[in-house]
Order: structure tokens, then C-alpha cells, then sequence
């Protein structure tokens, strides 16, 4: 959907798609050492086990954040076949979804089958249905109701 930037460690690469994130910051906060937002590179995997770097990628609301032939776009496995789909309102922002997700278009074309996404809830978004972070921008006055 972005442009998609790897970043690669000695055990794991991670994938960051900058069109996806909206800087829920959940990467930052749960392994600052590995997601710095003020340094560069941002991500270095190799400052944390592969496990917990696994763990925290797996956090990110967006789908933003995924490992190359693990997790990301079109790795619906990842996610158990029985495991129901969800969908989070969020407090002035996007609808997160998590689970096995196709979203399709108008005309029944699919545009992304993954596992975790935010939906656009304000309707300002350059990138819908997908959030693009406008709602912050816009002062958008949803609540989790």
C-alpha cells in the first residue's frame, strides 16, 4: 500500500509499509531499544530476541509492522481458521480489525487480505477505506460509542 522499507537483523527482518502506519506507537513503547522514531535506521532488530521483536511486530494495530514470509499482507495463516474477526473502535480514531480479513471493492476486487488493519471512521482519509492518520489532523471528534 506504502512504500514497504526492510530492515534486517541477524535472526529477523522486519518490514515496515509507511503507507499502513499511523503511529499508534505500540512498536516504540513495547521495545524502545529496537523502535526509535528519532534515530536512524528506526528499527534495528538485532537490539532485542527475535522473539520479543516477533511479539512486539505483532502488536502493531495497522499491519504496519510484519515479518517478511511470516506475518503481513496475504498471511492469513497466521491467524487460526476458527478464530473469530474483530473490530475495535477506537477513541478519535480509525476501526481496528484483526483476524483473517479480505477487504474488496465496489466491484468485488480485492484490494488486501491480512490479518490486521484501521479502517478509516472519519472520512478524511487520502488512503480509504484505509486510516492515513487525518483524523488526528482534523480534530475528529469520534468516540469509542
Amino acid at each position: 500500500m506504502g512504500k514497504i522499507r526492510e530492515y534486517e537483523g541477524q535472526d529477523l527482518t522486519v518490514a515496515w509499509d509507511a503507507g499502513r502506519c499511523i503511529h499508534a506507537a505500540e512498536c516504540v513503547h513495547g521495545l524502545p531499544a529496537v523502535f526509535d522514531s528519532k534515530a536512524r535506521p528506526w528499527i534495528v532488530p538485532d537490539r532485542a530476541g527475535a522473539e520479543a521483536v516477533r511479539e512486539v511486530v505483532a502488536r502493531c494495530p495497522t499491519g504496519a509492522l510484519y515479518i517478511p514470509g511470516e506475518s503481513g499482507p496475504g498471511h492469513l495463516e497466521t491467524v487460526p481458521a476458527d478464530a473469530p474477526a474483530r473490530i475495535e473502535v477506537s477513541s478519535e480514531g480509525p476501526l481496528y480489525v484483526q483476524g483473517r480479513v479480505t477487504v474488496v471493492d465496489h466491484e468485488g476486487n480485492e484490494v488486501i487480505r491480512d490479518t490486521r488493519l484501521a479502517l478509516c471512521r472519519c472520512g478524511a482519509s487520502a488512503r480509504k477505506p484505509f486510516c492515513d492518520g487525518t483524523h488526528s489532523e482534523i480534530g475528529f471528534p469520534g468516540d469509542a460509542e
